[in-house]
């Protein structure tokens, strides 16, 4: 069944590893828990990423445990008149479980600690804070940021995928927007200051096993449509989608599945005008890029290609009950990646 719903409370994994039920859930009911994987330490993945966009900036942070490696980064973007990026990252050998990450969003709060980086994302109540010092940033200059993210209750997009080629690889991920962003970041004598009526944050939280070699396509975006918190997520390529995709709107707080989304990039490259189009017609749009935030990595068994690009989308998108929001220049991202690791 194509965007199966799961709604019970259950363990997520099988005793033989394997997923118990794939699909899509509005919360986490299925259970993560390390110790149920069967495969090697080094190859679970376990990470958690935030990014809080204001009105022609924004911050990302990660905290992440990638079994033979870990990588810790923040990165600060420009997105105005003169865009501009910086993104700093720690990498620390075979961490393999040891930063304990949490095994569910709901409590726990992950830490990383050591000389030059001290970030920590704690959860309260209905709020979650970030708290970030990052010593020779950048030129030799600190980064700091305490943000604050509100969030009530309401649905967010989680996704159990599994892949064809391995029964015991899995992907596990929720992500959770429309949170409002409250609080500040600071670097080289300038302040950013985030508006809870108009900014916003999204958490992106993945526990898992995947295989080797694999490239995604990713978009997300908040802001505000007709007075109320407007949010999506889309994307493809992580493992066997044939239960669910993982592409939803989010209005007022409630979540509008929908199917499939294709990313239409351009030959002529990134930083051209993109469309994303939508198998059943609810996720029309046209993709101004702004920002190419591009890495590449080659260090024979790790490979990694990034084009994680910020824009501006406009266009349609429409809620199950068939009402059409019109969308116009709304901040967002959206990404390809290839990676093997």
């Amino acid at each position: 069944m194509r965007n199966h719903e799961v709604t019970t409370v259950q363990t997520l994994l099988k005793a033989d590893g394997s997923l118990r039920e794939p699909g899509w859930s509005r919360q986490l009911y299925q259970v993560y828990d390390r110790k149920d994987i069967k495969k090697p330490k080094f190859r679970i993945k376990e990470w958690d990423y935030y990014l809080v966009m204001g009105k022609d900036f924004g911050f990302a942070f990660t905290i992440s445990d990638d079994g033979y490696i870990g990588l810790q980064s923040v990165s600060l973007l420009e997105l105005g008149d003169n865009p501009w990026e910086h993104t700093e990252t720690i990498l620390n050998a075979f961490p393999m479980g040891k930063l304990k990450m949490p095994s569910n969003t709901a409590q726990g709060s992950p830490i990383y600690k050591d000389k030059r980086l001290s970030m920590e994302f704690r959860k309260s109540g209905e709020t979650r804070r970030i708290a970030c010092e990052f010593k020779n940033f950048y030129q030799g200059k600190t980064l700091v940021c305490d943000i604050t993210l509100s969030q009530p209750p309401m649905d967010t997009m989680v996704i159990a995928t599994p892949w064809k080629e391995d029964s015991r690889a899995f992907y596990y991920n929720q992500k959770i927007n429309c949170m409002r962003a409250s609080g500040y970041c600071s670097f080289d004598g300038k302040k950013y200051t985030f508006d809870p009526e108009t900014d916003f944050g999204t958490l992106d939280w993945g526990r898992g096993v995947w295989t080797y070699d694999n490239t995604w396509n990713w978009g997300s975006g908040n802001g505000i449509v007709n007075g109320k918190s407007f949010g999506f997520n889309i994307g493809y390529g992580f493992g066997d989608t044939s239960a669910a995709s993982e592409n939803i709107i989010f209005y007022d707080g409630v979540g509008h599945k929908l199917d499939d989304v294709t990313f239409n990039i351009p030959e002529s490259g990134y930083t051209d005008p993109w469309t994303i189009t939508s198998s059943d017609g609810r996720f029309e749009m046209k993709f101004e890029p702004i920002l190419d935030r591009s890495a590449c990595i080659d260090v024979k068994v790790i490979v990694t290609d990034q084009h994680q690009v910020f824009g501006r989308m406009s266009g349609t998108a429409i809620l199950d009950d068939g009402t059409k929001l019109e969308i116009k220049d709304l901040l967002c991202f959206c990404e390809r990646v290839h990676n093997k690791y």
